[in-house]
């Protein structure tokens, strides 16, 4: 073939491969998408801290009230957040393991004796008092234990009560020995702590208190004031007055709580006159 052609064919088939390489492809060819590259961050790590708990509806304790010229805080509107009371339980002893009501009975510990109300001049020896072990159920819904001290004579009729309003599942929002600083600290008019031995007189008296024997507790105290005139105690308790307004934690004439007590031979100041304690079982009668 002469140069000249081979020349020719050569430049033809040339414009022909670049033709064809620059054609698109068939429309039913996907088209790979171009290379990426990925570039390893530098930036440091960010980690979220959890959001603090929420503060408690109400701090029991942390506001005293002016008092009256009798020495109990002025008697004051239920503040919006205890109208319909219910607290969560701080547990100082380990809450039931499976659950069940299990009480013990003891003599009175030298530590809790210390941390309690009672002294010599009290009216019971400490050798004729016993420590309580008692499982209860909170406002909160689960199941605690609590601490009480009470006459010899009566711990197992007692733990018997308490036994019963396990089961019925009624709530009790804290219940731990009285100590002797609570004696003299300023009132706030918003405890609510289930007890029984306390060495003080009765209250407006100068006689001791079934208390000081450990004959007598006071139940849901805020939930069951007491009433003597003008005067209520817890003092912001007065919204639990108007027992028409049916709550958790109230006791009521004639129901469980009061059947329960009445069988180990114990009555119920919800049924004095002046003043009505509802707060108030005592096996003295006083």
């Amino acid at each position: 073939m002469p140069g000249g052609s081979r020349a020719l064919i050569t430049t033809a088939l040339a414009g022909l491969f670049v033709a064809c390489s620059a054609a698109p492809p068939p429309p039913d060819v996907p088209v790979p998408p171009p290379p990426t590259t990925t570039t390893a961050s530098t930036e440091p790590t960010t980690t979220t801290t959890p959001a603090p708990a929420p503060a408690p509806a109400w701090r029991v304790g942390a506001s005293p009230l002016p008092r009256r010229p009798d020495g109990f805080g002025e008697v004051l509107p239920t503040p919006p957040e205890l109208v319909r009371r219910s607290l969560p339980t701080v547990d100082r002893l380990p809450p039931p393991e499976d659950g069940r009501y299990a009480a013990t009975a003891a003599p009175v510990p030298a530590d809790v004796l210390a941390r309690s109300t009672w002294q010599p001049s009290c009216p019971v020896a400490a050798a004729d008092l016993r420590y309580l072990t008692m499982p209860f159920w909170g406002f909160d819904g689960r199941p605690h234990t609590g601490e009480m001290i009470v006459d010899a004579r009566v711990a197992d009729g007692v733990t018997k009560v308490f036994g019963s309003l396990y089961a019925a599942r009624f709530p009790i929002e804290e219940m731990r020995v009285t100590s002797r600083p609570e004696l003299d600290a300023p009132p706030t008019g918003d405890g609510n702590n289930t007890t029984a031995f306390v060495c003080r007189p009765a209250v407006g008296q100068t006689r001791w208190s079934a208390h000081a024997y450990g004959l007598a507790i006071d139940l849901n105290p805020f939930c069951n004031p007491y009433v003597r005139g003008n005067l209520v105690l817890p003092e912001l308790a007065s919204s639990y007055v108007d027992r028409r307004d049916v709550r958790p934690g109230m006791v009521f004439p004639g129901d469980g709580t009061v059947r329960a007590f009445a069988g180990i031979g114990w009555s119920w100041g919800g049924n004095w006159r002046s003043p009505l304690d509802l707060q108030h079982f005592t096996a003295t009668g006083n």
